[in-house]
């Protein structure tokens, strides 16, 4: 039988009965209190939009495999789904969606606490693929939400990183695949979905 495609548009995802896990990558000036404080505390910007990935790979093609400037620690994000899920549900994608007034699109975003945006997911080559990962933009409310009752743990995954990219560019493809997190479909509810989905 033939694999059953991915669908373009899914949330894949590392997670359990309460939490799910998402990447972000930062300098160790912000990484180091973060780690520190399981959360994050200053420098890091509040004011500033911060964006969430649950793609682990799609994090590595941001990155560099932690290697471009700004971004050499790689975090691993645990949070509350409650959390993950009231993001989605006070989002708006960061375009408009087929047939959308363009300036009703503008109202929505502008009021929205939270962007989504669906980029070409990657493999481990850095390859763009068919199906697409999301990206979740972070600001005002839901910043403070995400620093001060979402984060359940952070964890540097940094060296993680690091090992599959030695493994990928020395060709041990499959090595570099058993030690990639698990990341599986993101059950989500019908209205969820549909909002997820532009």
């Amino acid at each position: 039988m033939r694999p059953i495609p991915t669908p373009t548009r899914q949330i894949r995802a590392r997670f359990d009965a309460e939490t799910i896990t998402v990447y972000q990558a930062y300098d160790p000036a912000i990484a180091e209190p973060a780690l520190a404080a399981q959360t994050f505390t200053s420098p890091f910007k509040r004011g500033r939009m911060t964006w969430i990935k649950p793609s682990f790979l799609w994090m590595m093609y941001r990155c560099g495999w932690a290697t471009k400037p700004g971004q050499t620690r790689v975090l691993a994000v645990d949070l509350t789904r409650t959390g993950f899920e009231w993001a989605l549900a006070h989002s708006c994608p960061s375009r408009p969606a087929d047939g959308e007034d363009p300036e009703a699109w503008r109202t929505r975003l502008a009021a929205a606490p939270v962007r989504i945006q669906w980029d070409p997911e990657r493999d481990l080559r850095s390859a763009r693929l068919e199906h697409r990962s999301i990206q979740i933009g972070l600001s005002g409310a839901a910043v403070d939400r995400y620093v001060d009752q979402w984060i359940t743990a952070i964890t540097d995954v940094t060296d993680l990183a690091h090992r599959i990219a030695i493994d990928v560019g020395a060709g041990r493809i499959e090595d570099a695949e058993r030690r990639l997190p698990i990341e599986r479909p993101y059950p989500l509810s019908a209205d969820l979905r549909e909002v997820s989905d532009g």
